[in-house]
């Protein structure tokens, strides 16, 4: 068993596909980005396509940080029912929120086709079961809230599901159209590279010690002594932009997926769907490109990285029973296990948007398990803040909601 919280499977199928040089030099520039992953190169990807002069800077190797770790599972769903949504924030926030999720896997594909990149973008299915008898009601509940707003979806008895997918102890479960994987390292890095030879500036392996918010610009101030001076700053950088947002915004949890052997298993009634579960914590699964399964959940309620990679090798030995209990009929034996952090919001949507402490300065923080698809709503709201306009979901993102 190679279980590591450092290198996770995509970080060890894929390498090192690009790598740029530190800040060597000062430099100005109309956009300072902040954290170069998944969430990074998509807001540089649309700042570049709308003329801006753009500078993206980590202080790791570029995609190293939740990006090698997320599990890549494409969903409009979010962490919070539509149902519970609706109650919490209003109808009318809800369902754009979903349907900006919705239109964003779609929108994903377009770009990965549009610049061309490998990182496997599979358009796939959604099924979301019940683990327990007791769940059914709420999530039958949930199944006529999505139907009601115009959202496809079926319900699928136990019987039906078993079937289907050879998958066991579920009661039932919700199946919706729209989801998707791909491989989020690799397009991060073609996202990055892609905008690289149109202009985009690229430093890793440079952190910032200090920011300067001024009446009309922002200059950053490097570790090596060097300034990057902009009009606007937009911070990408996750769960480490908690370290300077004054307010708490999220709960953050450590989290563990697992990726099985390379089989050569019948996946054609699994490999174009993803599979998640109502378990407190839930669990959620999909195939691989390469014929693999993966497999994540066990969440803990702490961050602390000695005492997450303690749990590792039980973590990965009790996903590696669940997935074995899920779908008996598939070999899976655990050969990659990682963990990772993950954050949670009080009704489970991202942070997007303007900050009062900081001028000059917004804010694309995906945080949930819908992180890359809020990343691309991001892309689409930042491109509306840049030129003055206001974007339908602000309201429901904002920092004081």
């Amino acid at each position: 068993m190679r279980l590591t919280s450092v290198e996770p499977f995509w970080l060890v199928k894929n390498g090192i596909l690009h790598s740029y040089p530190s800040l060597t030099e000062d430099v100005e520039t109309d956009i300072v980005i902040i954290g170069a992953g998944i969430t990074g190169s998509l807001i540089a990807h649309q700042c570049i396509a709308d003329g801006y002069k753009t500078v993206i800077v980590d202080k790791r190797e570029v995609c190293h940080g939740s990006t090698s770790a997320t599990t890549s599972m494409l969903q409009y769903e979010i962490d919070k029912p539509l149902f519970e949504l609706i109650d919490l924030i209003g109808e009318k926030g809800a369902v754009l929120s979903y349907k900006a999720c919705f239109d964003s896997i779609d929108q994903l594909q377009k770009i990965s086709k549009s610049i061309k990149s490998t990182c496997g973008f599979t358009k796939k299915e959604s099924l979301y079961f019940a683990s327990r008898k007791k769940d059914v009601p709420w999530l039958k509940q949930e199944y006529e809230a999505r139907k009601k707003h115009g959202f496809s979806v079926k319900w699928l008895e136990q019987e039906i599901i078993q079937k289907k997918y050879q998958l066991e102890n579920s009661h039932g479960g919700i199946l919706s159209d729209q989801g998707g994987s791909i491989d989020a390292f690799q397009l991060a890095h073609d996202l990055l590279y892609y905008n690289y030879k149109k202009g985009l500036q690229v430093y890793d392996k440079t952190d910032v010690v200090k920011i300067d918010y001024r009446s009309k610009d922002v200059v950053v101030h490097t570790e090596f002594e060097k300034t990057i001076k902009a009009k606007k700053i937009i911070f990408c950088n996750g769960f480490e932009s908690t370290e300077i947002i004054p307010e708490k915004i999220v709960d953050l949890l450590s989290t563990y997926a697992v990726v099985g052997e390379q089989n050569e298993d019948d996946y054609s009634k699994v490999q174009n769907t993803l599979f998640w579960n109502t378990a407190q914590p839930y669990n959620y699964m999909r195939t691989t490109d390469d014929n693999r399964f993966l497999i994540g959940g066990e969440d803990e309620d702490f961050v602390n990285a000695d005492k997450r990679d303690t749990l590792l090798k039980k973590k990965a030995e009790k996903l590696g029973k669940t997935m074995n209990k899920l779908f008996p009929n598939y070999s899976f034996r655990v050969d990659f296990g990682w963990a990772g952090t993950f954050g949670e919001t009080k009704d489970g949507l991202p942070y997007i948007g303007e900050h009062h402490d900081f001028k000059n300065a917004y804010f694309v923080l995906g945080f949930g398990g819908n992180g890359i698809t809020f990343s691309v709503i991001g892309k689409d709201m930042v491109s509306a803040f840049l030129k003055g306009e206001t974007h339908k979901l602000s309201e429901f993102f904002k920092f004081d909601r």
